[in-house]
């Protein structure tokens, strides 16, 4: 009898030292998302699709400006013209009409002068 009492002890003593090891998870914690931000860059590239027609229509409102060889790509909200434009003057009116738009966050003008 005494022998099974030691083998109970010692046998305690193992749970209590292998369930020191043991911690409880928090239900606080941040959920880890699956897919990092998969649906953000559709976001992203809808709203850049909306800007880029806002400025091609507010291009092509523009008096004095020949919008029709002037080319908008926009990414996160930076739009870049390129293409040709007859006059010096119109590069200046592309870029304030550019500007203007809601949403733009800068304007880069790549467009040179016609030849024809």
């Amino acid at each position: 009898m005494n022998q099974n009492k030691v083998f109970t002890l010692v046998g305690g003593a193992l749970l209590v030292l292998a369930s020191l090891d043991v911690y409880a998870q928090s239900s606080d914690a941040a959920p880890v998302p699956a897919r990092p931000y998969a649906s953000d860059a559709k976001v992203v590239k809808a709203a850049d699709r909306a800007l880029q027609k806002n400025v091609i229509r507010a291009l092509s409102r523009t008096k004095g400006l020949r919008a029709a060889t002037i080319t908008v790509r926009v990414h996160n909200g930076a739009v870049i013209l390129e293409g040709t434009v007859p006059e010096e003057s119109q590069v200046g009116l592309a870029t304030q009409a550019a500007e203007g738009v809601e949403g733009v966050t800068s304007v880069t003008n790549a467009l040179t002068l016609s030849t024809l």
